[in-house]
């Protein structure tokens, strides 16, 4: 029987069953290697076409990865949907579930450019930016609403205005909250971070809920004053580009 199979994105073969096994023993071929022979219907990994739920690599150095949980998830590279991990294939970083399966096997055949699921953090300067232009949305709007408050209101005296000015300043800050939360719990990135293309997942590269976007509000706040924006300051000195808050709640800003 002749194998093929995918190295760094180019298809190998045919080799024989004697050559294949070998190289499998020396960690050419790992466990998630995709691999292929005629009678085979698609491409799979190594680990699927032998059958073995979890292979045992003789060689120290053949780099086969520790078995994996079975209630372990992980993102598809292609349609950014979350699966059981043995519901799908992986190949570099990367895992594709079903589905996408016959499109990425596609991409392979022809050469073309596919997502290996790595991510790429955004830096200090794009955040800022991003953070910048919400700063200037979020102020225009709790301005004109605060002067619409205190029209309204109409204080005629002192006491009156300081009230007013609390309120208005609450106001102010359930509007920038709601903003926040609503924003990047639905499309993971607020107007400032869709203008600089960068967007917030989790560590594995999943979308955040609306719960991890009301926390990562409130913890940012730390990364501000009370810690002399240090925790901003953090991302130029973090190697996955982390705040405070992103350690706080275990999030990553990436370019989408």
């Amino acid at each position: 029987m002749n194998w093929h199979y995918v190295e760094q994105g180019k298809e190998i073969g045919p080799v024989s069953d004697e050559q294949f096994e070998e190289l499998a023993r020396g960690g050419k071929i790992n466990a998630d290697t995709l691999v292929w022979h005629e009678g085979m219907t698609a491409w799979s990994s190594y680990r699927e076409a032998k059958g073995e739920s979890n292979p045992v690599d003789p060689s120290p150095t053949a780099g086969i990865d520790a078995p994996i949980g079975k209630n372990s998830e992980a993102v598809c590279a292609e349609c950014g949907k979350i699966f059981p991990v043995q519901d799908m294939i992986r190949y570099g970083k990367a895992r594709v579930c079903a589905n996408c399966k016959p499109v990425f096997m596609q991409k392979l055949s022809e050469g073309a450019q596919i997502n290996t699921g790595e991510m790429k953090y955004g830096s200090f300067g794009i955040r800022f930016g991003a953070k910048f232009i919400d700063g200037i949305i979020i102020r225009v709007v709790a301005t004109a609403l605060t002067f619409l408050f205190i029209f309204l209101v109409r204080p005629k005296s002192s006491a009156t205005m300081i009230t007013s000015q609390v309120l208005a300043g609450s106001v102010a800050f359930l509007i920038t909250m709601a903003y926040t939360v609503l924003m990047n719990g639905k499309y993971g990135a607020t107007l400032g971070k869709m203008a600089c293309k960068i967007k917030i997942v989790t560590a594995e590269g999943a979308p955040i809920t609306y719960k991890r976007a009301f926390g990562r509000f409130f913890a940012e706040i730390l990364s501000g004053c009370p810690t002399l924006f240090i925790g901003y300051l953090m991302v130029g000195f973090d190697e996955q580009r982390r705040s405070l808050h992103d350690r706080i709640c275990n999030t990553r800003v990436i370019y989408k």
